[in-house]
């Protein structure tokens, strides 16, 4: 999570929320921007890490019968819907077809409620169609998100921390429960970055000139 906020506010500072710009602005990561390629491919590959972190964490908690702890439980189902909500806008960003027309089709589902839908779509579209409003509303969502992700994942871990887990080394003894300790989390956070690192960097897509200028855009 750290890296994705990192990564994202620097290339926040040279994306340009327009539709004739927005691929532009990309290419210009890429092409231009010193290590621009190494950040846009960290944020890319680092969010599809992160949902694979988050759907081990999802089936261990529902092998471990987590789902008794119905505030923790709680908790974490809402940071996956605002994980797959920040997805999803990020996607949009690159503003290419896919972008544009899966923007069209998931707002449209807002249609299908009864009264307010087409009021609904109008007023996320900001217009009659996906647009520059929708892309800047998007941009808007996609860098507040992440922030409001990290509040919740700190609720999260403090309830957690209060009501204890049904992990059987854990929860074995309720009496004495594990100590909450500092020194653990910087270390695993450390190894987590430092694994995604690895990762993105394994990865990479290089182009057909073999120049290590441009990388392919994923």
């Amino acid at each position: 999570m750290q890296v994705q906020i990192v990564t994202g506010i620097l290339l926040a500072m040279h994306y340009t929320p327009h539709v004739v710009c927005a691929g532009v602005s990309i290419e210009h990561i890429l092409r231009e921007v010193y290590g621009g390629w190494m950040l846009r491919h960290a944020h890319a590959n680092g969010a599809s890490l992160f949902f694979i972190a988050v759907g081990l964490h999802l089936f261990r908690g529902l092998a471990m019968g987590h789902a008794w702890r119905v505030f923790v439980w709680c908790l974490g189902v809402l940071l996956l819907l605002l994980s797959i909500l920040t997805a999803f806008v990020g996607y949009v960003l690159p503003w290419g077809q896919m972008s544009f027309w899966g923007a069209t089709v998931i707002t449209s589902l807002a249609s299908a409620l009864p009264v307010v839908g087409q009021s609904l779509v109008s007023w996320l579209w900001g217009g009659l169609s996906v647009e520059n409003a929708t892309l800047n509303r998007v941009l808007s969502l996609h860098y507040l998100l992440p922030f409001i992700i990290a509040g919740t994942s700190v609720v999260h871990i403090a309830a957690l921390h209060q009501y204890g887990s049904n992990h059987p080394l854990v929860g074995a003894n309720p009496v004495r429960p594990a100590r909450f300790e500092t020194s653990e989390v910087f270390t695993t956070n450390f190894l987590g970055c430092f694994c995604k690192s690895y990762a993105f960097l394994s990865i990479r897509n290089w182009s057909e000139d073999e120049t290590g200028i441009f990388l392919k855009m994923l």
